[in-house]
């Protein structure tokens, strides 16, 4: 992508609360809440990136194609690449592939985009799979991809903040709260991902630069908190990482 538009500025308090009051009601709406989330992430893809149509776009672990959708609506050619039938849901997006994050069916260099929103914290072996979606995507292009640290207060998703006593302990709770099993179980399809450890295993690769290590959803030193470590743990609770591929 030729565009090279300046650093994100921190968004506004507004849109962090409205994505805050969509998270909140994400079981009782989730087409809103994810139709929210896909048009906050394509405008973070259009700011680091620039215009999107025409490019080529990879969305990896998209679920049921919201975001495909919304980059499609940007006017880029976006393709869905999902392992999970479960999650595609009964009208998953035109041309959406079953397909391992660890092992896509494309060859090297063929994205403009490669992006990948809440995936890595659901994947065992989280530098395999980053080093896939670099591998799709083209010299200077652009990598978008975004986790829940596990310590922080949605680390263990459905059952957080609970998770901090033990995960164990608070899938019970849920059990017991709600009659029924978590969706996520630790070790099986979610993962204890770290910020530290993440940044310095991407920081050490020679295929990509960092463009942007932030937090997602903060309306304020979105970057700083990042530079904290030990408090970045707690206080990021998603980590965006914008990555842009080297030459070789």
């Amino acid at each position: 992508m030729n565009a090279r538009p300046g650093a994100l500025k921190d968004p506004s308090l507004r849109r962090s609360l409205a994505l805050f009051r969509a998270f909140m009601r994400e079981q009782d709406d989730p087409a809103s809440c994810y139709a929210l989330l896909a048009r906050d992430a394509v405008d973070q893809v259009a700011a680091y990136g620039g215009a999107l149509e025409g490019r080529t776009v990879v969305d990896v672990g998209g679920g049921s194609g919201y975001f495909t959708e919304e980059f499609r609506r940007r006017g880029a050619h976006a393709y869905l690449f999902e392992p999970d039938l479960a999650e595609l849901g009964a009208k998953p997006p035109d041309g959406a592939v079953v397909a391992d994050g660890y092992l896509l069916p494309l060859a090297d260099g063929v994205a403009d985009v490669t992006f990948s929103s809440n995936v890595l914290e659901h994947v065992a072996d989280p530098p395999t799979f980053l080093s896939e979606l670099v591998r799709v995507t083209r010299p200077d292009g652009l990598i978008y991809v975004s986790f829940t640290n596990w310590l922080s207060p949605w680390g263990g998703h459905e059952w957080a903040p609970w998770h901090y006593l033990g995960a164990e302990r608070a899938r019970a709770r849920y059990r017991r709260r709600t009659g029924k099993d978590a969706k996520h179980t630790l070790g099986e399809n979610l993962f204890a991902v770290h910020i530290g450890r993440t940044l310095r295993q991407v920081r050490a690769r020679d295929d990509v630069t960092v463009v942007s290590a932030r937090s997602r959803y903060w309306p304020f030193l979105a970057e700083t908190v990042v530079k904290a470590p030990g408090l970045r743990e707690f206080a990021t609770w998603n980590l965006l990482l914008i990555l842009r591929r080297c030459a070789p």
